[in-house]
């Protein structure tokens, strides 16, 4: 009598398991369609990265392979989203001379950018006695010989969406941030700050996310 119970409740549930499972499946297909749709109908703008200012301290070439570089920067960064808002969880900024590093990665902190928010980070970017290729030695000091140096000023982190109480998923953040400054040039208009001189930028970044 028993075994005739036991055989009818595992009928029972081997004829419930696949009613949950689909249950469950068209719930989760329902929710990542309204998310889809809220995200489509919201259209997400990547934030704006803007880089104001660099501050030179030091940028010497002591071995045609040794760079030591110190400098200080302003960012600016806007959320162009009326909705929407960001969660920078991990960003860090470096230099970069000819597609190589010669700085070190310094952190920003963490921190969210609400609606139509800005921020502005002022960073210290320094390396000291960073080997590079012996050719970046060699034409950094003809860039400073000619008047001009061209670095890369770049960040990279991860960032989050919140719409609502809805926040997604970590993305990939690549900020790239040209910085032609005229160093050693009689022309420079940069503005001496002590040992430093200040150069004002005002350069649009690209940014992928």
């Amino acid at each position: 009598m028993s075994e005739k119970v036991c055989n009818h409740h595992e009928s029972k549930w081997r004829k419930f398991t696949p009613r949950l499972l689909s249950g469950f499946f068209i719930s989760a297909f329902i929710i990542l369609l309204i998310v889809l749709l809220v995200w489509v109908i919201l259209q997400p703008k990547k934030p704006i990265f803007i880089l104001q200012d660099a501050t030179i301290f030091n940028l010497n070439v002591s071995a045609p392979n040794i760079i030591s570089t110190t400098l200080q920067i302003t960012v600016f960064s806007s959320n162009p989203n009326s909705r929407i808002g960001i969660y920078y969880d991990k960003m860090d900024v470096y230099a970069a001379y000819h597609d190589q590093q010669i700085t070190y990665f310094t952190a920003i902190p963490p921190v969210y950018q609400g609606n139509k928010d800005v921020n502005v980070w002022s960073p210290f970017v320094y390396g000291n006695t960073v080997p590079v290729a012996p050719y970046n030695g060699i034409s950094l000091n003809q860039d400073q010989a000619n008047g001009a140096v061209f670095m890369v000023i770049k960040l990279n982190g991860r960032v989050r969406w919140k719409v609502g109480t809805f926040v997604s998923g970590r993305y990939h953040l690549h900020v790239s941030c040209p910085a032609y400054i005229p160093l050693g040039n009689s022309k420079n208009n940069g503005i001496s700050i002590g040992n430093a001189v200040k150069y004002e930028l005002s350069q649009s970044c690209s940014v992928g996310v």
